[in-house]
């Protein structure tokens, strides 16, 4: 996927707000493939009115998402801003909202408590017990918002309590009620053919401004509308 121009949410001197779109990754080693990071880094550069002769500009990852998955994210244009971030993240003051699309039944809502273990072989994680050595806690809330009675399939309101490797869809997984596209946990689409874009979106973010203190929250549509209900 390539992406010409990012979509921009927000941005001033200390930090700046995007739309991730499904597909592009974050941050990635493979030569030859864009990510956020590159992206707006070339868009910060390109429109700084002084870019002649100067160094590249500074943007710092603060938090992420899966390659599939779309939503909103904050990146850090100063390392103040950056420590700023980072504290309020490991501080549980970051607020992030997602909406998914799921296969299965669930109670309308529900508080999920699990611990997981990440394989960096496989890049994956599943559920293990609390001894499990490299076992991590994961909670999360969900409500449904939706349910189609043609294909069974659910929109979920999620909130994180915790920020796991692969959480909402091990945890979901787990549940009984694996996302919708997503070839990793849902045995539906594990041996598909062809790309699916996880129906998740990070679809909610607040945080405080790492210089004014201001409680900022950002938001974008959840449309799942054209979501197929069966893949070929």
């Amino acid at each position: 996927m390539i992406l010409q121009t990012p979509e921009i949410l927000y941005e001033d001197d200390q930090i700046l707000v995007c739309h991730k779109p499904a597909g592009v990754p974050v941050q990635t080693k493979k030569i030859g493939t864009q990510d956020m990071e590159s992206i707006l880094k070339n868009y910060l550069f390109i429109h700084s009115s002084h870019h002649a002769g100067h160094k590249p500009p500074y943007l710092a990852v603060i938090h992420r998402l899966d390659q599939p998955v779309s939503g909103i994210l904050v990146f850090a244009r100063t390392p103040a801003a950056a420590k700023n971030l980072n504290q309020q993240l490991q501080n549980d003051q970051f607020e992030k909202y997602y909406q998914a699309v799921v296969c299965g039944a669930l109670p309308d809502s529900g508080t999920l408590t699990n611990y997981l273990v990440k394989d960096g072989r496989t890049n994956t994680s599943r559920i293990c017990s609390k001894n499990t050595p490299g076992a991590k806690k994961a909670v999360l809330s969900y409500e449904i918002l939706e349910t189609s009675e043609v294909t069974g399939l659910s929109v979920v309101q999620i909130h994180l309590g915790t920020g796991r490797h692969h959480q909402i869809r091990v945890q979901m997984a787990g549940a009984g009620a694996p996302l919708w596209g997503d070839n990793k946990y849902n045995p539906e689409f594990v041996n598909k053919r062809g790309y699916f874009p996880i129906a998740l979106r990070a679809f909610r973010l607040s945080f405080c401004h790492p210089t004014t203190g201001k409680r900022m929250e950002f938001e974008v549509p959840c449309n799942w509308e054209q979501l197929e209900t069966k893949a070929d």
